[in-house]
């Protein structure tokens, strides 16, 4: 069983900010949203994000039952990644954010779209 998260106060968006807060969280959760699940793949995201850091944040989404392993059919022999059903409940979180970015920040544009969770790769 995980160790009960501690927070820092009981309001929510506080405790989600202390589990999301970060600058490269949530875009690895975009990615996975929107159909990477190889490492490789997050490696190849615009903004660079550094292989230990991707490896800290996908075992910490791990730890948080947000993001699961599986044995890639991509590259036998490999883990991939991809989002629980608990993971899948922050796309419409992200999309919002992004949404609100096209229409108040300047010079932005939708680079990725969440793709149908049936067309990912499913459990065995």
């Amino acid at each position: 069983m995980n160790k009960p998260l501690q927070h820092r106060s009981i309001c929510p968006l506080a405790s989600a900010l202390d589990l999301f807060g970060d600058k490269w969280t949530l875009l690895v959760i975009r990615d996975l949203a929107c159909g990477k699940s190889q490492f490789k793949d997050f490696m190849q995201s615009p903004e660079k994000i550094a292989t230990n850091i991707l490896s800290s944040r996908l075992a910490r989404l791990q730890a948080l039952e947000l993001v699961e392993t599986f044995a890639s059919t991509l590259q036998p022999g490999r883990q991939a990644y991809r989002l629980t059903a608990k993971g899948e409940t922050l796309v419409p979180v992200l999309q919002a954010l992004a949404d609100w970015g096209l229409a108040n920040i300047d010079g932005t544009r939708a680079m990725l779209r969440p793709v149908d969770r049936d067309k990912k790769e499913q459990k065995p």
